[in-house]
């Protein structure tokens, strides 16, 4: 672990909801401190889909560099804990170099993950998995979450019992002996399963500043509205296409919000209309999980994000951290 640091805080936190134009606020304060943005995001890793998952753009990444983005191949899954140990090798060499760090994303996970502190145990068992994932085919998500019910209630109660993914977690978590209640589980295994009130309560590795951005829900319905026609106009579809012809995707991309919907366009069972109006509900709905996460975080300080520019939003983060 890095030597305790003084001066400055050496790692700033930006978390907020998905379209806030968290990226290009990040690259305004990350220039005012000699800063780095290391990205805290599910999908952002994955190559090939920089418009699709929001990656950033080749200019924002010439104006600051960028860790922890398009390095995944489409057809590998990815996991919280195998970022975990990436970004703190990225952030572990910035800071013995001398630079800040700016922590960007609106996965309250990842973000956390790159913080330090949480312990995911032991990668599920391949077998165990694939054989939950067949179930999970064959008897649906009703079957299981009876019988993670049975096998674990006190864990049933915290996770959402309508999610596949969630519930298929927690039963592979079970399977490990990791379940046995909430009281012997890890924070890595709660947050993993939809715990996000158990996320922050282990220390972090780093001295950082948490900051959370927000806006009134018409704002954020308006730029979620925004940002999802400017990535089908920018040729979201067509990248979606080029990186179906080189293989399945994993199982981890093909839960990015776009991914099913316009890979229902190139099948043709959706139109195009049609799939970027999924695309914005299942953008809200993310929204509203991840306000949720921002309602848990300890101690963060909040800027609101209306109709600012991103560097007049640094302007008032900087002046938030004393720079």
């Amino acid at each position: 672990m890095p030597a305790a640091q003084t001066g400055p805080v050496p790692v700033v936190v930006l978390f907020g909801a998905t379209a806030l134009g968290k990226t290009a606020i990040a690259v305004e304060i990350a220039e005012r401190l000699g800063a780095e943005v290391v990205t805290a995001d599910s999908m952002q890793v994955y190559a090939g889909l920089p418009i699709l998952t929001n990656q950033p753009t080749a200019g924002q990444a010439a104006r600051v560099p960028h860790h922890l983005t398009g390095f995944v191949a489409p057809r590998d899954d990815f996991s919280a804990a195998a970022y975990a140990s990436l970004a703190h090798e990225v952030i572990d060499g910035l800071l013995a170099r001398g630079r800040r760090v700016v922590i960007e994303g609106g996965s309250g996970l990842y973000v956390r993950a790159a913080l330090g502190g949480l312990h995911f145990g032991p990668a599920p068992d391949p077998a165990v998995r694939a054989t939950l994932e067949l179930r999970l085919t064959s008897e649906g998500v009703g079957a299981l979450a009876a019988e993670l019910r049975n096998l674990d209630p006190e864990l049933a109660g915290s996770v959402d019992l309508a999610n596949p993914r969630r519930v298929l977690r927690a039963l592979e978590a079970v399977a490990a002996g990791r379940g046995r209640g909430l009281s012997t589980a890890s924070p890595g295994l709660l947050a993993t399963v939809g715990r996000a009130d158990e996320l922050w309560t282990t220390g972090s590795r780093y001295r950082h500043t948490l900051v959370a951005l927000t806006a009134d829900k018409d704002v954020l319905q308006r730029r979620i509205d925004e940002r999802v026609d400017r990535m089908i106009a920018a040729g979201a579809l067509d990248e979606l296409c080029v990186v179906r012809t080189a293989g399945p995707l994993s199982r981890t991309l093909q839960q990015a919000i776009g991914v099913r919907e316009l890979s229902a366009c190139l099948d043709g069972t959706l139109s195009v209309a049609e799939a970027t109006a999924q695309i914005k509900q299942r953008t809200r709905r993310l929204v509203q999980r991840q306000l949720t996460w921002m309602r848990k975080l300890p101690d963060a300080a909040t800027i609101a994000v209306t109709a600012d520019s991103p560097g007049a939003v640094a302007d008032r983060l900087a002046r938030l951290l004393g720079t």
